[in-house]
């Protein structure tokens, strides 16, 4: 395992634990020597987590559309900042050099992201670990959710209970090195 990619807000939230868990991620991920891979922004939890990761030593690829580069304000002191053409491109780009994956808390940019690596890894386009980064409780009512649509038969439990989820960035990435593919969605049939 390599680089870590990142999935999180580019606006810092209400709650100032989540900008401090974001740093401390982004600064568990440089002691590890752990690359950062993430949205490519200066703002919010994005730039917290990759200032952290810098100001520790780590390597940061940023990965944007040409789009937003100015909205999210495009972070300058990167390793790497790759400006790709689309929101799609974004996303496939940051699977392609992720060797697991983590949400912290964000909005809808945040939550399409690591549904769409939950689903690859259900249909077994990937075997990577995903996790969610649950700082003061954010993804509770999410995983809520989710169990809902798993009680209704929507989702598989072992899919839903192959996501790793804590509060602890060193946890989480502890956690990686015990992790095991599960059979994709439509194995044996």
């Amino acid at each position: 395992m390599h680089h870590i990619t990142v999935y999180c807000g580019a606006s810092h939230g209400r709650r100032p634990a989540h900008r401090q868990a974001a740093a401390e991620f982004g600064s568990a991920l440089a002691e590890a020597g752990l690359g950062l891979v993430y949205g490519g922004a200066s703002t919010g939890l994005m730039g917290a987590v990759a200032d952290a990761a810098l100001a520790g030593g780590g390597t940061v690829t940023g990965v944007i559309p040409e789009d937003l580069v100015r909205h999210e304000v495009a972070h300058q002191g990167l390793n790497r900042l790759e400006v790709v053409h689309g929101m799609h491109e974004r996303k496939a780009r940051m699977v392609e050099l992720g060797d697991a994956f983590v949400a912290m808390p964000g909005g809808f940019g945040t939550a399409d992201e690591i549904f769409e690596v939950l689903t690859w890894a259900q249909l077994g386009l990937h075997g990577k670990p995903c996790a969610l980064l649950d700082t003061d409780g954010f993804f509770q009512p999410l995983l809520a959710f989710l169990r809902h649509a798993a009680d209704e038969g929507f989702v598989h439990r072992r899919y839903l209970d192959n996501i790793i989820v804590s509060d602890s960035p060193r946890e989480i990435l502890s956690s990686f090195a015990g992790h095991r593919a599960l059979p994709h969605l439509f194995a044996g049939v």
